[in-house]
């Protein structure tokens, strides 16, 4: 008797989004299973991954993470065209780090000159995240939708608080909206669903459910997205078929584990542990849903890479 394996009915499909302009658009989701599930229906666009960038040189890396960028750090133009031009980036993430009130404070105008700079440096499509303080988000991220118009930037995070201002402001310059939620599918469901109320097209929509790094909460993240898959691929739920965007970086490199030295607490080599961290954090996640990854070191995102082409390739 021949073996078969039980296979999922879904009856729905996550919405197909493009990003950027020009020649070197990126279409992600259209998937109608649930991740890598390519017996049971189609995953048409691979997951992709964007190379990280700050708007300010780092101070607090390890070591690890800053070596492959060295001499380009103070500059995010020189920094975006290394990703790309050694690295292979297929999309760049800017992080607007030197914006938080608590930091540096840089004001709107001033940012969104040097947003404009990467953005019109680069053919590939650009990622733009802010700190996560609503009332300084809004004013730069506004400003940066207004001097960036037409460029289809990825504009986040947008949360509950800010998303009638900011979302106003993509939708009149055509940009793209990152729907940011704690860990929660109702809430995500909910702020999709005020987005869509705002005007904001399904098309120009991602989910950004809020992640951690392996070892720091990592399952919750997991649940959570494979809660919002499992809605919109087999219950029909139209407001979680959006694709799903990780910010993974930040919250893998600041972990206690990448900047202890080599061999302390019997933890073996510090680069080769802080390369393995970010790429184990990608494939759990990549595993839970996510169609954009935003990391940070070069051999973490080689290693992913050969992961979703193992995982895609018919044997």
């Amino acid at each position: 008797m021949t073996f078969e394996i039980p296979k999922t009915s879904y009856s729905g499909k996550i919405r197909e989004t493009t990003l950027g302009t020009g020649d070197k658009t990126i279409t992600i989701g259209g998937e109608t299973a649930y991740p890598f599930h390519l017996f049971e229906g189609e995953m048409p666009h691979l997951p992709k991954i964007a190379m990280e960038v700050w708007d300010c040189s780092p101070e607090d890396w390890a070591e690890a993470a800053l070596e492959p960028f060295t001499g380009v750090t103070d500059d995010p133009v020189a920094w975006a065209k290394k990703c790309i031009d050694d690295y292979g980036a297929e999309m760049i993430a800017l992080q607007l780090i030197s914006t938080d009130p608590n930091g540096l404070n840089r004001g709107a105008d001033e940012t969104a000159e040097v947003v404009k700079k990467v953005a019109d440096a680069i053919d590939i499509p650009l990622i733009v995240w802010g700190t996560g303080n609503e009332d300084k988000d809004t004013e730069v991220l506004r400003k940066v939708a207004e001097v960036c118009q037409g460029k289809n930037l990825i504009i986040g995070p947008v949360e509950e608080g800010d998303h009638k201002r900011i979302g106003a402001s993509a939708i009149g310059y055509n940009h793209t909206v990152i729907a940011s939620t704690p860990i929660d599918i109702n809430l995500a469901k909910q702020l999709n669903i005020l987005l869509s109320n705002l005007g904001v097209p399904d098309e120009r929509l991602l989910i950004d459910p809020t992640v951690s790094s392996i070892g720091y909460g990592i399952e919750y993240a997991y649940s959570v997205m494979e809660r919002i898959r499992m809605a919109g691929l087999t219950q029909q739920d139209e407001k979680l078929q959006f694709p799903i965007i990780c910010n993974i970086a930040k919250e893998v490199w600041k972990t206690k584990e990448v900047h202890l030295a080599n061999n302390e607490l019997n933890m073996g080599d510090a680069k080769k542990r802080g390369i393995l961290m970010e790429a184990m954090t990608a494939m759990v996640l990549l595993l839970a849903g996510a169609d954009v990854l935003i990391m940070r070191h070069p051999e973490a995102i080689k290693l992913v890479r050969e992961m979703i082409a193992e995982l895609t390739t018919t044997k």
